[in-house]
């Protein structure tokens, strides 16, 4: 997430640019609140509504990050499979404690 970050903001020649810094904030400010909701507040279905909400947007983030780098859009595929588990986690927990 990080190198992708890096070289997004190191493109000098994209018109696009705040579009994708802008996505890339909100799923990251999305990743820390989803442990909040699942682990401080203890509510996997919150945590459930919201891990489906950041897989939107890093899926966003991906195809804005597409745009400027293609490097920079393929680094984000691993954080985009480990979300899906953990949003299938997520819901499974979910599902089996209610």
């Amino acid at each position: 997430m990080g190198l992708a970050f890096a070289i997004v903001w190191s493109n000098e020649k994209s018109n696009n640019k705040k579009q994708a810094m802008t996505l890339f904030g909100i799923q990251l400010f999305l990743n820390a609140l989803w442990s909040v909701l699942f682990f401080g507040l203890c509510n996997p279905f919150l945590a459930f509504l919201e891990i489906l909400l950041l897989w939107l947007f890093i899926f966003e983030t991906i195809k804005a990050f597409g745009k400027i780098d293609s490097l920079a859009s393929k680094l984000l595929y691993p954080y985009l499979a480990w979300v899906s588990f953990a949003t299938i986690l997520n819901g499974s927990i979910w599902y089996l404690n209610s």
